[in-house]
Formats: structure tokens, sequence, C-alpha cells
């Protein structure tokens, strides 16, 4: 089925999509508008893909790339039929190579800092949409494009990817986001270190660091991060939907609260979830011995 343009974020039906993703075409998307919006169908209807691409700025985080971001973030958030994202990159080398330096040397002192509070605004939507976020990182994701991978639930990368928060390099610190999230990911002191000398690292150091979950040798076709995040894509889709969005909001609530406060977070979520006829059909299931079927109601 394809889906309607939205102002610049094109909706691609399957076949384009996948055309998009081989290595030939990856190179020629220039026509096409700088986010990629697609669900998947089939066996994997549920999975929706958010996909940069900006090749000529290399998925620099400029007006046009924010404004189609934005527009996506609002479709995800209002499907109640999606129950886990990947965002990659459709750009071969490059997840995101953070600010679109030509736009922010333009800005006055007051713009750059509107502009940045806005994209921190844009990470935060997709840090609370309600279904798991994975992102694929199959290739450079420095300075804002690392914020934007510390976003996403869960990380996956390459093991050529390069990975770092290199703003205090350029005179800036990180600014949507980095401050609080890397020290929230992997101990404070290592965040501090890596913040402080600007340092790059690539997907192997990174998994060891603890900054990504999964690091994966690269393949042939250079999209070896986004097929590890499609196997755990569909690992996610085969549990209740519902489910999925009160667990993560339970842990997204409760992680910055005591222990004790974080419980009765986890109460609240609990007490919505059981009235569900998902959680009905997990029982049953588990009875009959067979799969579930969920429904996502």
């Amino acid at each position: 089925m394809i889906i309607s343009k939205l102002g610049l974020t094109h909706l691609l039906n399957k076949a384009q999509y996948l055309r998009l993703l081989s290595t030939q075409i990856r190179q020629q998307t220039e026509n096409i508008g700088p986010v990629v919006f697609h669900k998947l169908t089939g066996v994997d209807k549920g999975i929706a893909v958010y996909g940069l691409n900006s090749p000529k700025d290399k998925n620099a985080l400029g007006f046009d790339v924010v404004k189609s971001m934005k527009e996506v973030n609002a479709l995800i958030r209002e499907d109640t039929k999606i129950s886990v994202v990947i965002l990659h990159s459709l750009v071969r080398g490059i997840f995101c190579a953070g600010a679109n330096l030509k736009e922010r040397f333009k800005m006055s002192d007051d713009e750059a800092i509107s502009f940045v509070k806005g994209l921190r605004e844009t990470f935060i939507e997709i840090e609370d949409l309600p279904m798991p976020t994975i992102a694929a990182i199959d290739g450079v994701a420095v300075g804002g494009g690392l914020e934007l991978a510390l976003a996403c639930d869960i990380r996956v990368a390459a093991d050529t990817s390069r990975l770092g928060l290199v703003e205090t390099g350029r005179g800036l610190i990180p600014g949507a986001g980095g401050t609080q999230r890397l020290p929230r990911v992997i101990h404070p002191s290592i965040a501090k270190e890596l913040i402080f000398t600007s340092r790059i690292v690539n997907g192997k150091e990174a998994k060891e660091l603890g900054i990504v979950n999964h690091t994966v040798a690269q393949n042939e076709n250079h999209n070896a991060a986004f097929e590890k995040a499609l196997e755990l894509a569909r690992e996610i889709l085969s549990n209740a939907p519902i489910a999925l969005r009160c667990a993560k909001q339970a842990i997204n609530e409760g992680v910055q609260l005591t222990i004790k406060d974080g419980y009765e977070v986890e109460q609240k979520y609990y007490e919505i979830n059981v009235p569900t006829k998902d959680r009905q059909e997990g029982m049953i299931s588990f009875i009959e011995k067979r799969k579930p079927k969920y429904k996502g109601h």
C-alpha cells in the first residue's frame, strides 16, 4: 500500500523501500525527502522503519531534516498498530553527522539557542514514543547523531561505525540531550571522559563501554546493524503491544525515581494492562499450548 506524501517526508510502499535499501540505490536518493517512513507488512506487520535520507548533508540535522522528523514523530505517536520502530539511515556510511554547521554558522546566538532547544524537543519526542525504538547505526553517528541514537531505547552498531559526542572540540557542549542521556546509559565518569575528550569510538568499543546493546560485523550491503535491528524488532513484535507500551512507560518513569516510588509507577501501569484482551489471550494461549494472537486491545 502506498501511503500519501506528507510535507518533506516520503512514505513508501514495501517494494520501494526495499529498493532504497539496496546498495545500488542508496547513492541515488537525493530526490527523496530527508526522512523516509514505512510500515512493514505480512509477518512484519507492526514494525515501522524510520529512515534518515539526506545524502548531500550526511543526514546533518538542519531545518528540513528536523521538520520532517517532527512530522514522522507525530504520525508514529498516534498509530496504535505500530509495536516497534527502527530508526536508521539510507545514506551509506553515515547514520547522522550531527549539526548542520553551514546552517548553524549563519544563525545568531539567540537563533542557535532556539534551534537546539527545538532539536532537543524533537529527540524527546522520539524518547517518549510509546512503543520500543531501536537505532541501527551502520555508519558515523557523531554529535547530534549520537544524541539521536541515545534517544532510542535500544542501539545496534556495525563494528565499523564511529560514535562520539564531539561538541567540546568544536567549542560547544552536547545540547540535544547528550550531557544527560549518556551518563544515564554508561558510568558518569566514562561519559565525562568521552565528552571532555571529544573521543570517537568504533562499534566494538561502543559495545564494551555500554553505549550500544549489540555490535555486529558489517556486511557487503553495509546494513548489518539494520538487519540486527530487524531481528530484534521481530523478537519484540511477538509480544503484546499494550504490554510493551506499559512496560516502556513504567521503566522510563520509574528509573528516575527512588525504587519505592518506582514500585508505584509499576503498579499504575500493571493496572492499566490488566483489563486488556491481550492479557487474557496471553493466559489462554499458554493454557492451550499455542502461540498467542495479540491484537493490541
